[in-house]
């Protein structure tokens, strides 16, 4: 029996839409904060309420993906703020279609398919993995942020579903 493990963290990339929501979340608090002080119950409530806004801002902005396989199967874990984890998705490797590069010449089929395309990647090529495209069951495709070491462990289970030109 063929028992692989790897094991790949990648870590979601902040974008200007992300800044701007943690900018927009602090600067009221702070100033609600400042305000408290003058001993209006009102605005301490709004101040403690913007705070608690302030919190979930962060856990949603600061998310991981962390890939796992192992024994022909790819689990994807969302971690936010590295305190809290959710299974995003899970492959079986026997039910993919491909596996490539996203600019791969192996897609040109693929491209045209009306599939639900979930992001479970950093967003864009980082300097030691390539965005990969999977297309999964037929009416699934994932984008993930995957390395030459994961790659070469998946494409041992199935070599002509993974391609990594």
């Amino acid at each position: 029996m063929n028992e692989s493990y790897k094991e790949l963290l990648v870590k979601r990339e902040r974008g200007m839409k992300e800044a701007v929501m943690r900018i927009a979340c602090i600067v009221p608090t702070v100033l609600l904060v400042l305000l408290a002080f003058t001993g209006n119950l009102i605005i301490f409530i709004a101040a403690v309420a913007c705070g608690v806004l302030t919190y979930f801002v962060f856990q949603w902005t600061d998310i991981e993906f962390e890939y796992l396989y192992l024994d022909k199967e790819i689990t994807v874990d969302k971690v936010m703020a590295k305190t809290r984890r959710k299974r995003a998705a899970v492959l079986d490797v026997n039910k993919i279609e491909i596996m490539a590069p996203e600019n791969s010449n192996q897609l040109v089929y693929y491209k045209n398919r009306q599939v639900k395309i979930t992001d479970l990647s950093a967003g864009h090529d980082l300097p030691d993995q390539k965005l990969y495209m999977v297309y999964y069951e037929g009416n699934q495709c994932y984008l993930m942020n995957l390395d030459e070491d994961f790659i070469k462990t998946v494409k041992l289970i199935a070599p002509r579903k993974v391609f990594s030109e």
